[in-house]
């Protein structure tokens, strides 16, 4: 097939985009600065070129097809891109960029915001803008609009560059004011009290009891938080013990306000910076990444 075929115009590409999505040649004509009669043309000579009928036409009145029901769908999403792209192409034409910035909504507001300042008190031209997203495995959904994000995994994505922060360890947390008797309390004691736990994250206590050889059996399950920010508060008011990452509890811990049962466990997993390969150039990224991965980060 002839690759011009595959590879219409840009002009005939966006002439049909917004008229599919007014479903109006004129309305279209409105927002690309043309003529009801010149867009007309434009998707005339686009679907002759792609020898399919994109839009039915009764008098004024057009509707999509179903050919081009799909053309538009897939067409907005690749013009969305491309816009996007250029967006940022333009924001770093002075290489003064912003950084967007995907965190674990936890992490960023507990451990990360405090020490920001340190970061534009080194690099005061540069902007970070953080967004606070619960971040899976698949990182890819994560970061399809952003720069970078910090999260908890494996460190294994391909196509990605990752640096490792520190190794994430779980501490099972509770209120010594709710619990006085804390100080006594065995592995098998944790089973009688409600076990607070993340709903991303719904198999930790289970890993706690088998470290522990506390029969599941046991365990009683009590409410679930979308952010451990929520659980760790639940704790404090004494709704039941949690187990959490020990860096989002390090200002409770030092506090006394939580107390830690028993040593910490190792999650198997750990916190890194990760973005995609092609951004590994921005001055923001550059910027940012050489400054965290100066952090003292603690032995937890």
């Amino acid at each position: 097939m002839n690759p011009r075929r595959l590879t219409p115009s840009m002009s005939l590409l966006v002439a049909f985009e917004a008229a599919a999505r007014h479903c109006s040649f004129t309305k279209a004509a409105e927002e690309l600065a043309l003529t009801q009669s010149a867009v007309s043309r434009q998707v005339q000579t686009l679907e002759a070129q792609l020898e399919i009928e994109l839009f039915r036409r009764e008098g004024r009145k057009i509707e999509l097809t179903a050919a081009g029901a799909l053309y538009q769908h897939e067409l907005a999403a690749a013009l969305g891109r491309i816009r996007s792209a250029t967006l940022q192409a333009i924001s770093y034409k002075n290489d003064s960029g912003p950084l967007n910035l995907a965190v674990l909504p936890t992490l960023g507001s507990k451990w990360l915001l405090p020490r920001m300042h340190e970061f534009y008190a080194k690099h005061p031209d540069l902007l970070v803008h953080i967004h606070s997203r619960i971040i899976r495995e698949d990182v890819q959904s994560s970061t399809h609009d952003m720069n970078a994000i910090i999260c908890a995994g494996s460190g294994e994505w391909p196509g990605y560059i990752a640096h490792q922060l520190l190794r994430e360890k779980l501490v099972v947390i509770a209120s010594p004011t709710a619990l006085p008797e804390y100080p006594a309390m065995s592995p098998a004691n944790v089973a009688e009290h409600a076990l607070l736990n993340v709903v991303s994250r719904p198999g930790v206590w289970s890993d706690w009891f088998d470290q522990h050889n506390v029969d599941h059996r046991t365990m009683r399950s009590g409410p679930s938080f979308e952010l451990t920010a929520h659980l760790i508060q639940a704790v404090s008011a004494g709704i039941g013990i949690g187990l959490v990452p020990q860096i989002l509890v390090q200002d409770e811990l030092k506090s006394g306000d939580l107390v830690a049962l028993f040593e910490p466990m190792e999650s198997g997993r750990s916190y890194y910076l990760v973005y995609a390969s092609r951004y590994q150039h921005l001055p923001a990224l550059k910027a940012f990444s050489g400054w965290l991965l100066s952090l003292p980060f603690p032995d937890n």
